[in-house]
């Protein structure tokens, strides 16, 4: 079955995502050991110009960040290519519908796993954003009356870019913020257990309609030795 057209349009904004991420975090630790190794003591206009003489402060907390929305968002992409790695050789000695059915056991708990998640996730951001978390101790069952609004708190180092100045008025009561809104790089907890969440439904889907009879398992090991007795065999 080829993919749809929408679903490579969001493959490669998924990827691209990833990539950027992936790029800036390398980008921002290779300037960081030029300035600190190199211009410690002088640094040329150019860093001065681009304001990345203090890159050594808020660059690793950066980095750090950068590389939780690295994770959080591949593992949610990783389900939807079925990239995760899995264990099948139980599942191998059964035929194909007791394998459904294990798979469809499987997807309700990680459905319900990661319903955990988005919940846990959620509430711990929301306050950040000055929005009520959820009641409930496993499941929502409504949300806060009163809650304390922490759309004020900054991260520790990493200053806020222009681009998110106007955070201040919708979170700060239109106070400046010196450092980075927690709002912003905590934003990434709810985004990635919402597509975990979403990614898990539809490999449940998948299941259901014949498509698939186990809801993660890759074998990368095993295709790229496939790949390589195919590129020998053109080879020879």
């Amino acid at each position: 079955m080829h993919p749809r057209p929408s679903e490579n349009f969001t493959d490669r904004i998924e990827e691209t995502v990833i990539a950027l991420i992936l790029g800036t975090m390398t980008m921002i630790t290779f300037i960081n050991v030029i300035v600190r190794k190199l211009f410690a003591n002088d640094p040329p206009y150019f860093i001065e110009l681009l304001k990345l003489e203090n890159i050594g402060l808020w660059g690793g907390e950066l980095t750090v960040f950068l590389f939780g929305w690295l994770c959080l968002l591949g593992a949610s992409y990783a389900v939807k290519k079925n990239a995760h790695l899995g264990v099948d050789a139980v599942i191998n000695l059964f035929g194909t519908p007791t394998r459904r059915r294990i798979a469809v056991f499987a997807s309700a708990v990680c459905i319900i796993y990661a319903a955990l998640l988005l919940k846990g996730s959620w509430d711990y951001w929301a306050n950040f954003a000055n929005l009520p978390a959820t009641e409930g101790r496993w499941f929502p069952t409504g949300f806060e009356d009163k809650f304390r609004g922490k759309g004020w708190y900054e991260v520790e180092s990493v200053p806020n870019p222009g681009m998110f100045k106007f955070l201040e008025d919708v979170f700060n009561e239109g106070e400046q913020y010196e450092k980075l809104p927690r709002l912003v790089p905590y934003f990434v907890l709810p985004l990635s257990t919402a597509l975990l969440l979403f990614r898990f439904v539809q490999a449940a889907m998948k299941v259901r309609a014949g498509q698939q009879d186990r809801l993660v398992a890759s074998h990368e090991v095993e295709d790229e030795i496939q790949e390589i007795r195919e590129l020998r065999g053109e080879m020879d």
